[in-house]
């Protein structure tokens, strides 16, 4: 895994906190001390954001970056386990009661986040706000529920199928119709083989659900592309319910 890159530090505006599910649910108070004493910055891929067994130093809140938590395996490969979009934070080990994870995070698709340190994390859950912390709540059970489906849909169904899905909760989560993403990359998120992912991609092309090009995927055709998923995406929306909402609605 590559190391960190340098952070481009952009203006954090309110309208900016707004962006993201869990920051949205702060007090006025609260939103005014994470403006003070927090960061607007552009992620990289692959960017780290944790490494496993090592203490977890800062949280993340992305907006239209998409953050992928991985399983190393022994024999040098990685599989995806989870994804954290604007529907939520980084800091699900710190929420769990953890200084460290036995996985390991990074910037899945490049994009904004909020960023603060892991103590400043913990001075604003022991504030006392319920609303934030029942926003986290809501949060961790969505993403701990969808770990089971993941686990079943990487087991039961098809690499076309599951390529369709993660396009669609990528998509959800970055606002833009295009995607920068390269086969062997998607190849890793999904555990499978680069060959069975680039046929997969090549017939969702081929339909004219989306465009493939220069390490981009363009999304054509939604309707098409939910069409082609399996139901795991129905049952990810259902979980994240308004969390995934778009920044107008």
């Amino acid at each position: 895994m590559k190391g960190r890159k340098t952070k481009h530090v952009l203006t954090l505006t309110e309208a900016v906190l707004e962006q993201n599910a869990v920051l949205a649910g702060l007090s006025r108070s609260m939103s005014e001390d994470v403006l003070k004493n927090g960061k607007l910055i552009e992620l990289e891929t692959p960017q780290q954001i944790y490494e496993a067994g090592r203490p977890i130093r800062e949280v993340y809140f992305p907006i239209d970056a998409v953050l992928s938590v991985v399983t190393q395996m022994r024999d040098g490969g990685s599989i995806e386990v989870g994804t954290v979009g604007r529907e939520g934070v980084s800091a699900i080990p710190l929420l769990l009661g953890s200084t460290t994870s036995a996985n390991e995070s990074y910037c899945q698709v490049p994009g904004r986040a909020v960023v603060v340190s892991s103590d400043h994390f913990r001075r604003l859950l022991s504030a006392g706000d319920d609303g934030f912390r029942n926003v986290l709540d809501r949060f961790l059970q969505a993403y701990v529920n969808m770990l089971g489906q993941l686990a079943a849909c990487n087991g039961m169904h098809s690499v076309y199928e599951r390529c369709a899905r993660w396009l669609l909760l990528t998509h959800d989560r970055v606002n833009s119709d295009k995607i920068a993403l390269t086969h062997e990359y998607l190849s890793m998120m999904l555990g499978a083989r680069r060959s069975g992912v680039t046929i997969a991609a090549a017939t969702l092309q081929q339909a004219g659900f989306i465009r493939y090009a220069h390490g981009h995927i363009v999304i054509l055709n939604r309707v098409g592309l939910e069409e082609a998923s399996c139901e795991c995406y129905g049952v990810a929306r259902a979980q994240f319910g308004q969390l995934l909402r778009t920044p107008a609605g």
